[in-house]
């Protein structure tokens, strides 16, 4: 919100807006990207967030029944069975599979994000 240049705020309130004005019409509209973006991209660093989300989430491998249920993650996946498994190749090509659906995951997020940022720049 900082970032908005500060001659355009002065603008509208030489022209009579109020504060609740400049802010609904001039920050949240130059802020919206910028927040879009970071929330996005907060989830996809979330999601591919490994050792926070194994310790945070419960580290069950079983589907949850409710929000506060244990769950595991595709990251945690990856991560407790990488080492141990390796020698199996149908589990090794499980967890590869796992890893492409994380990557792309990751890459759709990113990709919306950028696609979301792009339709509100123009939009202005």
């Amino acid at each position: 919100l900082r970032a908005t240049p500060a001659g355009l705020r002065e603008a509208l309130y030489a022209l009579g807006a109020t504060r609740w004005e400049v802010a609904r019409h001039v920050l949240l509209r130059a802020a919206l990207p910028g927040v879009i973006a970071a929330v996005v991209l907060g989830f996809s660093r979330a999601f591919g967030e490994t050792l926070a989300v194994l310790m945070v989430v419960g580290n069950v491998p079983r589907i949850p029944t409710t929000i506060f249920d244990g769950a595991y993650t595709l990251s945690g996946l990856i991560a407790n069975n990488y080492g141990e498994m390796m020698s199996v190749p149908q589990y090794e090509a499980a967890l590869m599979t796992a890893a492409c659906v994380l990557l792309a995951v990751v890459v759709c997020f990113n990709i919306g994000a950028r696609l979301a940022i792009q339709a509100i720049t123009r939009r202005k």
